[in-house]
Formats: C-alpha cells, sequence, structure tokens
C-alpha cells in the first residue's frame, strides 16, 4: 500500500520521510499530542449536527450530546487559541524576568564581593598611613625635608634627598590609591543598589506575568471543561485539520525543494536531545528533564549540544543570527507569530519538534502548521 494520499505532494522532496513522521506523530504520542497529522475524513456538512454522528473509544454512542456546528466550534477554537496566545507571551515575560533575576543576583553577589575586598584593601591603605605617622612622631615630628635641610654632610644630604623625593612620591601614590578605593567603593555601592531596585522591578513584572499566565490558562481550561466528550472530539479534530491544511498550503509552495542543507555536528546534537523529550509535558516556565515550554526545550536543546542561546523564543529571535527559510537545516530554530511567542526546533522533511501548549506533550509536527515569523540558527 502507497503512502496516504493525504501526505503525497506532487514535487516534494523527502515525502516518505515526513509520512513516517506522521505516524510516529499519530501512534506515539495520540492526536492531542500532535499538529501534523493528516485529518481523517472530513464529515458531510449536517454531519457534525447530528446525535450519535460517530461512535465513542467504546464504540458506544450517546445520543443526548448534540455536537454544535463547526462555526461555533470554531469559535471556542478560536477563542482558546486567543487565551493559549496570552498564555505563551505571559510566558515568554516570566522566562525574561527569571533570567535577568539570576544575571542581577549574580551581579549584586559579585558587587558585594568587590565590596568586601575594596574595604579591606582601604583598611590596609588606613594602616600603612597610620604607621607612617606614627614613625613621623617618634623622630620628633621633623618631616624628612627639615632634617634634610639640617645635615652638615653633603653625602647625606644627597641621599638625603633621594629619600624625601622616594617619600614624597610614595606619600602622593599612597593618597591616589586611598581616594580611587573610596570612589571604587562608592560605585560598588551605587551599583549594587541599581541591581537591587531591578531585581525587585524584575519581582514585580515575575508576579505579573505569572497572575496572567495562571489566568488564562485556568480560563480556557475552564471553557473547555464545559463541552462535552463529542465536542472535544470534533474540536480536536478541527484543531487538525486547520493544521494539516496550513501545513499542506506550505508545503505546496515548494519549499521542501529548495530546503537541501544537511544538519550540522551541534544540530544533529540538538536534534538528538529534543527527540529524547517526546511525550514529555508541556508546563510553562519549565526547563526540563521532565518537563519542558517551548523555549525551555530548545534552550535545553542547543545547550546539550554545547551552544548555550537566550531562554526564550524572543530573545532567541532578537539575538541569533536570521536564516532565510530556503536555506534552514535541521536543528535550527523556526519562531512562530508576528510576537515571536513560539518556538520549535526543525528536525528536517518540513518537520519540527515543539512543547506546544498547556495540556499536550513534546511532539512532532508540521513546520507550516502555523504562521512562522522567521527562522534563526544557534551555531552560524
Amino acid at each position: 500500500m502507497g503512502p496516504d494520499k493525504h501526505t503525497v505532494r506532487p514535487g516534494g522532496r523527502g515525502i516518505l520521510a515526513t509520512a513516517v513522521t506522521v505516524v510516529c506523530a499519530v501512534t506515539v504520542l495520540a492526536a492531542p499530542g500532535t499538529a501534523f497529522a493528516a485529518p481523517g475524513p472530513t464529515p458531510s456538512p449536517g454531519a457534525s449536527a447530528s446525535p450519535g454522528a460517530s461512535a465513542s473509544a467504546g464504540g458506544s454512542t450517546s445520543a443526548s450530546v448534540t455536537v454544535p456546528p463547526d462555526k461555533d466550534l470554531e469559535a471556542v477554537q478560536a477563542k482558546l487559541d486567543k487565551l493559549y496566545h496570552d498564555a505563551a507571551v505571559a510566558t515568554d515575560a516570566y522566562n525574561a524576568a527569571e533570567e535577568a533575576a539570576h544575571k542581577q543576583s549574580a551581579e549584586i553577589v559579585g558587587l558585594a564581593k568587590k565590596i568586601v575586598k575594596g574595604q579591606q584593601k582601604l583598611d590596609e591603605l588606613k594602616e600603612r598611613a597610620g604607621r607612617a605617622a606614627a614613625a613621623q612622631y617618634r623622630t620628633g615630628g621633623l618631616p624628612d625635608s627639615a632634617k634634610l635641610m639640617l645635615s652638615d654632610n653633603p653625602s647625606e644630604f644627597l641621599d638625603g634627598a633621594g629619600r624625601v623625593l622616594q617619600g614624597e612620591r610614595a606619600t602622593k601614590a599612597l593618597i591616589r590609591e586611598v581616594t580611587q578605593t573610596q570612589q571604587d567603593l562608592k560605585q560598588y555601592a551605587a551599583d549594587a543598589a541599581d541591581q537591587w531596585n531591578r531585581l525587585e522591578a524584575g519581582r514585580k513584572e515575575k508576579a505579573a506575568a505569572k497572575k496572567k499566565i495562571t489566568q488564562r490558562i485556568a480560563a480556557a481550561e475552564k471553557l473547555e471543561s464545559t463541552l462535552e466528550k463529542k465536542q472535544k472530539e470534533r474540536l480536536a479534530e478541527l484543531e487538525r485539520e486547520s493544521a494539516y491544511k496550513a501545513q499542506t498550503a506550505w508545503l505546496d509552495t515548494g519549499i521542501l525543494d529548495e530546503i537541501h542543507s544537511k544538519a550540522s555536528a551541534a544540530g544533529r546534537k540538538a536534534v538528538a536531545f529534543a527527540t529524547a523529550q517526546l511525550g514529555k509535558p508541556y508546563v510553562w516556565g519549565a526547563e526540563g528533564p521532565d518537563s519542558y515550554d517551548c523555549s525551555g526545550l530548545t534552550s535545553q536543546a542547543w545547550a546539550s549540544a554545547g551552544k548555550p542561546i537566550p531562554r526564550t523564543s524572543e530573545e532567541q529571535w532578537k539575538q541569533l543570527r536570521h536564516i532565510d527559510v530556503k536555506d534552514m537545516r535541521p536543528g535550527d530554530l523556526i519562531i512562530y507569530f508576528g510576537d515571536a511567542s513560539h518556538v520549535a526546533m526543525y528536525i528536517g522533511d518540513g518537520a519540527i519538534i515543539q512543547a506546544p501548549r498547556p495540556g499536550r506533550t513534546v511532539s512532532i509536527g508540521g513546520a507550516g502548521s502555523m504562521p512562522i515569523l522567521g527562522v534563526v540558527r544557534p551555531d552560524a
């Protein structure tokens, strides 16, 4: 039996590999966790509104549940997409605040160490100055220049002149060092205060992002809980159909005919890491090892390949080198939506690995199943 007719695109490249990818995604992860599976036969226009139009997993039907028209479920899907998108944006903000907090905390610790070291140095300098003053007192309080003027011995005069010059230089150097150390300590304290203020502002931003995430996810879950089993099944089917339609349109542009690049050594390692996480749950703010959010997965995959990258999808888009879609290779990251709120890893043949959203697992999907903002390369 040949490939499923839904996966065959005339003139396409890597069709068999893509078909295998789809089958693996469906059989290993099950439908709710995938976004690349070809949908089943589309029901007739009136079928979705008929009670008992489809059988449940156990083969029984429920005449008490009426599946609403697709347009109503599409409105529900649009609302769910909006809620989860808002949660994704807030998750990126939360992750950014968390990353900044780690950096600021490290800088505060570093400044504290500099302050301690600087204070120790200042104490030592003051002690040196005190010893010099005590020595002057013990010798009658006359400075070396006065003693020099009172000397009758030319040799002693010349030797003394050198010592006076050295002493003056040493005194000036001591004064300069004390002054510089005091200025350094003042600057360290100001920098530490600035970092504390930023840290506090970051805590507030993180708390606000966390509140928004939990609110949006709770609203989405509440909306989904109002649906009956058959409604949820049809909603999942509509989602798969939408993703498949977008993927097919992307493939029909002939894009795979233009993509020929092979993965780099680091890219292969990153893909291997991401593949090993298949089936693990999406959890916002998570970066492994048991769960991930979208950028947590991609950042950890590349860290495992020896190439640390920014934590958030927004910063990955900002900081990593941009690559034309036709030039992308396995391991490259595809950034989605106009606000760079989602990221996935390209694995070849038109497929991606991603941590989609709450309630889903790390799964294989279609690279064109969502609006592509652009592609970045961590090891450019």
